[in-house]
């Protein structure tokens, strides 16, 4: 069963989807799963396959938009800070945590490319959480972002920021810049594979979605490195789940991050699969089975 729900982070309501299993009894207390979206997408970009998931296995699950993005509150649109979205993210855990189908002792997260970042930075620091699941993670910005820009085009970026920087301090607003664009056009996710994808789902399953963000934000991404904490999320248990040809967060830096963190770890990588496949069948089931599976472990005791 799901319903709409608001919890209040930092003086704003986000809005969200909160799954309550079918078979759930009055004075039963619950595992639950805390899920948010990766770079500017929103929950109607088919996290309901992975929440239902997680719902039919048993467990509470909470599915949220940041503030700033899709149905959640919060000027100007398009804000995506790191640490904002952290705070997005604690205080859904503080929410769901005082619910009363849930155990407050059995809080898992997941996330997927960006956010899949904020689980590797949440899971090194907020010990209510019990297990996380980090899907396609970002694990370096910088880095990142020489991987998917030829060296004088990031000139330019970096450049661009500077300017921005220079426009902020002066009072103005942030400039915008397009999330993805044609091949050949500036964007701030440039591969064409970024393109199809959120060009699809917002013309059908997430038409709230906007194509944009501010180039603040683009600061902030290249200076994001969740990654730098993974040897402090243990004694948390951490899956990573990589795709074996994704060029967006590129394979083999979240292979390099999960090399890093300590035990209890679990790598899976997903046999020929590029950064987005893992949205819809047949990536879907071969991410969310893992995914359940590593929940069920940690937060339900079954082996």
């Amino acid at each position: 069963m799901r319903q709409d729900v608001t919890f209040l982070s930092e003086g704003l309501n986000c809005a969200g989807w909160l799954y309550l299993p079918d078979n759930l009894e009055d004075d039963d207390r619950r595992p639950a799963i805390v899920m948010a979206h990766g770079f500017s997408a929103v929950k109607e970009n088919y996290l309901a396959n992975f929440a239902e998931k997680f719902e039919e296995a048993g467990f509470v699950v909470l599915v949220f938009d940041y503030r700033f993005f899709g149905d959640s509150e919060g000027e100007p649109r398009g804000h995506l800070i790191p640490a904002e979205q952290h705070k997005d993210y604690k205080n859904a855990i503080t929410w769901i945590s005082q619910r009363p189908e849930v155990d407050p002792e059995r809080i898992g997260i997941w996330g997927s490319s960006y956010s899949g970042g904020h689980v590797l930075y949440l899971a090194s620091f907020d010990k209510r959480i019990k297990a996380a699941v980090a899907q396609v993670p970002l694990v370096n910005g910088w880095q990142n972002a020489q991987r998917l820009m030829r060296p004088d085009i990031f000139e330019g970026f970096l450049g661009a920021l500077a300017h921005d920087r220079a426009q902020r301090y002066t009072g103005e607003e942030s400039a915008k810049v397009p999330v993805v664009a044609p091949e050949g056009e500036p964007s701030a996710l440039p591969t064409p594979e970024s393109y199809e994808w959120f060009t699809h789902a917002g013309e059908t399953v997430a038409p709230n979605w906007r194509n944009e963000v501010s180039l603040e934000s683009m600061e902030a991404f290249l200076e994001y490195d969740p990654a730098g904490s993974i040897h402090l999320v243990s004694p948390i248990p951490l899956l990573i789940v990589v795709a074996e040809k994704d060029t967006l967060t590129p394979t083999d830096m979240a292979i390099a991050a999960y090399e890093r963190a300590l035990e209890p770890k679990k790598l899976v990588i997903l046999e020929g699969g590029k950064h987005f496949d893992a949205y819809t069948e047949p990536g879907l089931s071969q991410a969310s089975t893992p995914a359940v599976e590593w929940f069920e472990r940690h937060l339900m005791g079954r082996e």
